[in-house]
């Protein structure tokens, strides 16, 4: 079993808005909060490598389950405002004062809403692999996806996975495919199937036709963040990340932002020890 599914963390409650959303912590010191991405299957336990480290750096690390994700409670509300609110809901029931962000993959969007929206109420944000937080290509329109993962997605978005389908689309989010383990694919897989995917659907269809794209994108409106900001992409990553994230250096040279070799869209997996090495630093400057 790899290491750190055999000594996993215990999993702990708060109640938020009357629902119980379950996180994981560990560690001590200014407090971390990591966001899962929204894929079938996400959860808290998307960071359970990345916990100790960041707990031995002189972090309180939390990853936690957004409602309706992972083992948190389901409310009648599945909208991506209420995923939104969530965060600093979240950070006030467990009476966090100022924590920092690490963001992956759709949260990285949320994240960086909420930090332009109470700019005090954070330290830090630091976002992996969200491809709407850089610029389009010119001859960009849908952008490229591995077609494995499109393929499975959308299968998903109407028949419950099976686990070999789970399996191909972990894989298709890694560079370093050896990292779907057995026991972090059946962890998975218990998290996408019954009443998750279920919920899956429902929130999916809940959310299309989500009203028109602001003037201003996200991208553009996030160089405005008052915070200190770090920006990790993967070069392998879907979406012509690579070229996209060298675009935005040139057109943003200020700009932190990081693009890591041999790397996909999981970054906490992929870049596991460069993200350590960018961001433990960079948390700890105040």
């Amino acid at each position: 079993m790899d290491t750190h599914l055999s000594t996993m963390t215990a999993d702990k409650y708060v109640t938020v808005d009357g629902l119980k959303m379950r996180y994981i912590e560990e560690g001590q010191g200014h407090p971390v909060l990591l966001m899962h991405g929204a894929s079938l299957g996400s959860s808290a336990d998307v960071f359970r490598r990345n916990l100790g480290p960041l707990a031995k750096a002189g972090f309180r690390a939390i990853a936690f389950d957004f409602p309706g994700y992972g083992l948190s409670e389901v409310g009648s509300d599945l909208s991506l405002a209420y995923q939104n609110a969530a965060i600093l809901k979240f950070a006030d029931a467990l009476g966090l004062e100022k924590p920092a962000l690490i963001a992956h993959s759709r949260s990285g969007g949320m994240a960086v809403q909420a930090a332009l929206k109470n700019p005090e109420r954070f330290s830090h944000l630091v976002v992996l692999g969200t491809g709407t937080l850089m610029p389009p290509m010119p001859e960009d329109v849908e952008g490229r996806y591995d077609q494995v993962a499109k393929r499975v997605d959308k299968q998903m978005a109407v028949t419950e996975p099976t686990i070999e389908d789970t399996k191909k689309l972990m894989s298709a989010d890694l560079f370093h495919t050896e990292l779907v383990t057995p026991d972090e694919l059946a962890l998975r897989h218990s998290r996408s199937i019954g009443k998750a995917f279920e919920t899956f659907t429902t929130r999916a269809n809940a959310e299309k036709g989500g009203g028109a794209e602001p003037p201003v994108p996200l991208w553009k409106r996030m160089l405005g963040i008052k915070i200190p900001l770090m920006l990790i992409f993967g070069r392998n990553d879907r979406g012509h990340a690579g070229d996209r994230a060298e675009l935005f250096k040139k057109l943003e040279p200020e700009l932190n932002l990081h693009i890591v070799e041999d790397c996909k869209h999981m970054v906490p997996w992929d870049a596991e020890q460069e993200v350590y090495r960018l961001a433990i630093p960079f948390l700890q400057k105040k």
